[in-house]
């Protein structure tokens, strides 16, 4: 797992914390914001999860 990969999860992670504060607070901008974080997140991770992929392409072939 790299750094790309981690901090990617961390950031659905806040998302989803804030996602849940806006519904339960009823705050639609902290809800969104908490969609934004996910959405970004998941980015992230899925760059980190197309390095690590790259990286063990890398590997096999030599």
């Amino acid at each position: 797992m790299n750094k790309d990969q981690v901090k990617g999860t961390a950031e659905k992670i806040k998302g989803k914390v804030n996602e849940a504060v806006g519904r339960a607070t009823d705050n639609p901008q902290r809800e969104l914001k908490g969609d934004m974080q996910q959405a970004a997140g998941q980015a992230r991770k899925n760059m980190g999860d197309l390095k690590e992929a790259a990286k063990d392409m890398t590997k096999r072939h030599h």
